[in-house]
């Protein structure tokens, strides 16, 4: 990476600029981003989807956090780069290393477009105690690159309402009388998928999320999309203009926002929104900070989508299990390696009505690789599975009828007692998790523990959530719904109707890693006189490796809930398999 980092650095001083500040964004705050937007792995060499580059004349350091300590110990080995750990008590914060660093009259620079409103204005409140200037105008990454990807314009496409269960129109309906309930007269929404939900449009500009790089301004009697124009069909926009949706292009968004009418309430969501689009307001208008209603709505999915789902799941598990099927069967006989078996795995969804691509980078991480919290596969670290020990496999697909996340650690062979016990701790949390039931007000910080509790008798732990939000045939991580054991703020109370993953897991360095992955379903339990109760339904149709439990952990709740998930697998998937994969699956789950 010395070569990037020195065409940076003469740019840097080209413009009189002492530091470059580089997040993981793109101009929407996506959680992933197009080629066009991979700055931070460009400069690096980290290819995590989670990290923040600083690059100063004489030192540079990248912060991550715990998912990705070891992938980006790794990636960032001989690239003179520091790797910041975030999360540690000793590791120092970017506000603090360049207060440090930079003496008083240096000059940050970062690209406005790509720091959250937020984010940006917490910074410049920071450098300015410091007397450190921060411009947000110049783009020197970008000027940089050598050779930088363009933007991506790939066709967008409209979801058929047998799969979205709402019209555009009945969509824009709701979220106006939300605006107008909150005083709002413009609604600004630079959400990816909040847009692709609202007018039921889907695209590919994103990697493994369908959605259109595109903003829009909502107001009571307008709507305006803005997005390259060479994305929508005729048909589309045909479509669009029928609903009352005009078109301008992408580049002019900056510029509109900036003629607003004077004294408008404008409603944004600071956590997500650029500083340079907030920075273009008029100063007299009334910004209203807080998430746009779309957030809550997109989370709860309607009577169609919950429906659709199921099927989605049903037929991911389908080829889930035989997968695992042909995988126990050929470990060990022919040569597997980590990329041939998501290769294998992906030929198998995409023999499945509906499929139209993954929901995420497969990640199938075999022994110590697992350990790795995010682990890709390339060609330099691919390795042959041999039959012994741990496989763990996070992966998931998009299908018309919604999107699916599910994690399997898989026996290839003999275990250690150590690995049983590891694995039946963690399979524990994750039944008992899926078992919850709740008063209606609960956030993820109360249910948490329930998943953690083995563990945690243990002395052991995760460093990440358990649960996030999953998107209808949109991002496969969304909030505002978690389940974490820190309170976070924004965090939302459980609805009926939201999807959420149960995750918990187990990482050694240097050995293994399990993860135990469904996606959930909140559903409505009943009222008492207490209240309205709510719990989940398990949505993922994927057998737990038997081979791996140590029974004798399990308590006879478990043990019941294990049995009674493995029943329901079984007979959903049983009629999509061949008879060698039934006899197997048969075996698989019969009553402990």
């Amino acid at each position: 990476m010395q070569k990037p980092l020195q065409r940076l650095r003469a740019c840097m001083q080209d413009h009189a600029v002492d530091a470059v500040f580089i997040p993981s964004s793109d101009f929407h705050g996506s959680e992933y981003a197009g080629a066009h937007f991979a700055c931070r792995a460009y400069f690096s060499g980290f290819t995590g989807s989670s990290g923040t580059l600083l690059v100063l004349k004489d030192w540079a350091g990248l912060w991550t956090d715990g998912r990705y300590f070891l992938q980006a110990e790794q990636q960032l080995h001989g690239s003179g780069i520091t790797l910041m750990r975030e999360g540690r008590s000793e590791t120092p914060s970017l506000e603090r290393v360049l207060s440090e660093r930079l003496s008083e009259g240096a000059c940050l620079a970062v690209d406005g477009r790509l720091l959250s409103c937020k984010t940006g204005r917490k910074l410049q409140r920071e450098l300015a105690r410091k007397g450190i200037s921060l411009r947000t105008d110049l783009d020197l990454p970008g000027l940089s690159w050598p050779d930088r990807p363009g933007l991506s314009t790939q066709p967008a496409w409209l979801l058929d309402d047998c799969y979205a269960g709402e019209t555009r129109e009945q969509k824009l309906s709701r979220v106006r009388s939300a605006m107008k309930q909150q005083g709002v007269d413009d609604l600004c929404i630079s959400s990816l998928e909040e847009i692709a939900w609202l007018l039921n449009l889907r695209g590919g500009d994103i990697p493994n999320t369908p959605v259109v790089l595109s903003y829009l301004v909502l107001s009571a009697q307008d709507a305006i999309l803005f997005v390259h124009p060479e994305t929508l069909s005729p048909a589309i926009s045909f479509a669009l203009c029928q609903d009352g949706i005009r078109v301008f292009p992408y580049d002019s968004f900056y510029g509109y926002v900036a003629t607003l009418s004077e004294n408008r309430c404008v409603c944004l969501d600071g956590r997500s929104v650029n500083l340079t689009f907030v920075s273009s307001l008029p100063s007299t208008a009334r910004i209203l900070d807080r998430p746009s209603p779309i957030e809550g709505m997109k989370a709860i999915k309607n009577e169609t989508e919950r429906k659709n789902v199921r099927m989605a799941h049903r037929k991911d598990g389908v080829a889930l299990t035989k997968f695992l099927f042909w995988l126990k069967q050929k470990v060990g006989l022919e040569t597997i390696t980590e990329r041939s078996a998501a290769d294998k795995l992906e030929s198998l969804r995409r023999e499945q009505e509906d499929y139209l691509f993954p929901s995420f980078s497969p990640i199938v991480a075999y022994g110590e690789h697992g350990a790795i919290v995010h682990y890709s596969a390339t060609e330099e670290s691919d390795v042959p599975l041999r039959p012994e020990g741990f496989l763990l496999l996070d992966t998931g697909g998009h299908y018309l009828q919604g999107t699916t996340d599910c994690t399997r650690t898989i026996a290839l062979g003999p275990l250690s007692d150590a690995m049983r016990k590891h694995y039946t701790a963690v399979l524990r949390g994750h039944l008992n998790l899926a078992n919850a039931q709740f008063l209606h007000g609960c956030t993820g910080a109360n249910l948490d523990y329930l998943a953690r509790a083995p563990l945690w008798a243990m002395q052991l732990d995760y460093q990440h959530g358990t649960g996030h939000g999953v998107g209808y045939l949109l991002s496969v991580h969304e909030g505002p719904n978690q389940i974490r054991w820190r309170a976070t703020p924004g965090a939302a109370c459980f609805e009926a109707g939201m999807i959420t993953s149960n995750e918990p897991g187990l990482y050694l360095a240097g050995a293994y890693g399990i993860r135990l992955e469904n996606l959930l379903l909140c559903v409505p339990r009943g009222e008492s006189a207490y209240g309205r109760f709510l719990g989940f339904e398990d949505l993922t149709l994927v057998p737990f490796d038997r081979e791996a439990i140590e029974v004798s952990q399990l308590t006879q709740e478990e043990c019941a809930l294990l049995n009674r998930y493995h029943e329901k697998v079984y007979q959903h998937l049983s009629p999509f398999l061949t008879k060698e994969e039934n006899d197997w699956l048969s075996k698989q789950t019969c009553p402990l």
